[in-house]
């Protein structure tokens, strides 16, 4: 399945139908009087985050949805039936975005189940038998309908994940996540092998929790370069961020230092998350000069360092022992199993399950 983060979408809600001019006809009644009925009312534009979803692929190929339009009334007070409304499925954790140049935020669609209805489908017009008064006995005028709402949106999804992990390409972020999820991230010895985003569970001293991998970041990615700074959003809700750095590299202290960079410049906070230093390939160079490289990172003012080896595994537990003091009482895991669920029904294990909700919302 194609990974796509980003869409723009056309919505339009339904417009009222029209009531009816209508009047009795009787046999043996002579003056029978108005009997138009009211138009129904237009659907609604409804956004729900449901499980399963991980990407907005299918708006790429479907770009306009537009709600049923009320039915129109009739004669002998009969009111035309409403629009149906139409629901827009979208994954857990994506954004609505106003299509302006600030791309202001309308909805975060952040658990399982939730409903937002967008656009409000407009009400019914009224028939000509509501217009009968004493001294309008005959009325031929009849309300068209409220129209229809309109507008473009884009949409934005952010995994929800409790952990992230960033550095720069060829840090072993893949080999990370592979080693303590059952994830099968793409691993190789080149650079930018990452392509998209991955997620996956981890389970730990009883406690479980989605760890996110995202592509390598590189000097300038805040500026657009390299593929990384488009995937930054994906760990903005992580509680905590694990920053790997490649301990064999030339230059570890400029790595810290540029993937810092790029988090402060990018903004959301980003560097303000708690960070987690993770010297890895340690395999590769021995304990001694794993120290050294430390003491280095030290020295430049990096603190929480730990020495693992992604390859083969050690030490990765004293890295999951930190991320479990960083997370709260329920990861988003967890608080999606201690929902209760409907029999028949299943919940995503990667996010948190609650009761269904309906707000209303109109950007117009």
């Amino acid at each position: 399945m194609h990974f796509l983060d980003q869409a723009k979408i056309y919505v339009r809600s339904g417009a009222g139908g029209p009531g009816a001019v209508s009047f009795r006809r009787e046999k043996y009644i002579q003056y029978g009087g108005p009997d138009g009925g009211n138009g129904g009312k237009g659907g609604d534009i409804i956004f729900e985050a449901v499980a399963g979803l991980n990407t907005l692929i299918d708006f790429r190929y479907a770009q306009h949805f537009k709600a049923q339009r009320g039915i129109p009334g009739s004669g002998r007070d009969r009111t035309g039936a409403g629009g149906s409304d139409l629901i827009i499925e979208v994954p857990v954790g994506t954004q609505v975005l106003a299509d302006d140049d600030e791309r202001s935020l309308l909805i975060d669609m952040t658990r399982e189940g939730q409903k937002v209805t967008f656009l409000r489908g407009g009400d019914g017009g009224r028939g000509n038998a509501s217009y009968k008064s004493s001294t309008n006995r005959t009325p031929r005028q009849h309300g068209p309908g409220h129209p229809y709402e309109e507008c473009y949106v884009w949409l934005r999804l952010k995994l929800l994940a409790d952990a992230g992990l960033v550095g720069l390409p060829n840090a072993g972020k893949s080999t990370f996540i592979n080693a303590v999820t059952n994830s099968k991230a793409k691993v190789g010895d080149y650079a930018f092998t990452t392509l998209k985003p991955q997620l996956g569970v981890v389970s730990h001293k009883g406690r479980e929790f989605v760890l996110a991998d995202i592509p390598g970041l590189i000097d300038g990615a805040s500026e657009g370069v390299g593929v990384g700074d488009r995937f930054l959003g994906h760990i903005e809700r992580c509680a905590i961020l694990i920053h790997l750095i490649d301990a064999t590299g030339d230059n570890p202290v400029s790595a810290w230092k540029i993937v810092t960079k790029e988090l402060e410049q990018y903004g959301a906070d980003l560097d303000k998350k708690p960070q987690i230093l993770v010297l890895n390939k340690g395999d590769l160079l021995g304990q001694e000069l794993m120290d050294d490289v430390a003491q280095q990172l030290r020295d430049a003012g990096a603190s929480d360092i730990i020495s693992i080896s992604g390859a083969t595994g050690d030490n990765i537990g004293a890295v999951l022992d930190k991320v479990l003091e960083s997370l709260p009482s329920l990861s988003s895991v967890e608080g999606s199993k201690s929902e209760p669920s409907p029999i028949g029904t299943s919940k995503s294990i990667s996010q948190s399950a609650s009761d269904e909700e309906l707000e209303q919302w109109s950007p117009i």
